[in-house]
């Protein structure tokens, strides 16, 4: 394996899109060893997922495009990056047992944080961001720490876990 491999896709900022990005997000992990029913690749599915549809919902038309970015570092870590143009950053909302939406960047700081990851956002040149997310890769073994797979089944249950209930983040601050 390369120490270094990449991939991109830009797409419309479409809901269309999320779908795509998925499966290209998919298939370039499937190209680069990771077993498609690996349980981190439900992870990453699902924080694509979240991100890309956040690109997508919260830009309001000023960016016209999302892109995908995947780097495979060293084959220790995998970068997630999504950027789009508009200057508005990720905001923390409380999640609301009733709300319908809004939970996205909780899920996807669960996800990241129970599988010993990471997230940042950094700025582009353009005045918009990429929000960025670190994740160990161990293709070796194609499992994942079962606080990982737990957070998974939790983050697409209907009911919010305790934590995200009560308002408190991922890393145990209070919001």
């Amino acid at each position: 394996m390369a120490d270094h491999q990449e991939a991109a896709v830009t797409l419309p900022s479409d809901p269309a899109s999320v779908r795509v990005a998925r499966d290209y997000v998919a298939g370039v992990l499937g190209q680069w060893g990771l077993p498609e029913r690996a349980p981190v690749a439900d992870s990453v599915r699902l924080i694509v997922s979240e991100l890309v549809t956040n690109a997508v919902q919260h830009t309001f038309g000023r960016s016209p495009t999302f892109t995908v970015d995947l780097r495979l570092e060293r084959g220790e870590r995998l970068r997630i990056g999504v950027t789009d143009s508009h200057p508005r950053w990720p905001q923390r909302l409380p999640a609301a047992v009733q709300q319908d939406n809004g939970r996205g960047m909780v899920i996807v700081r669960s996800l990241t944080a129970e599988c010993g990851g990471r997230m940042s956002v950094t700025p582009t040149a353009d005045g918009g961001k990429t929000v960025w997310v670190v994740l160990p890769w161990a293709v070796e073994t194609a499992v994942v720490d079962r606080p990982c797979r737990e957070a998974a089944a939790r983050a697409t249950s209907p009911v919010p876990s305790p934590a995200t209930a009560r308002g408190v983040g991922v890393l145990g601050r209070s919001r």
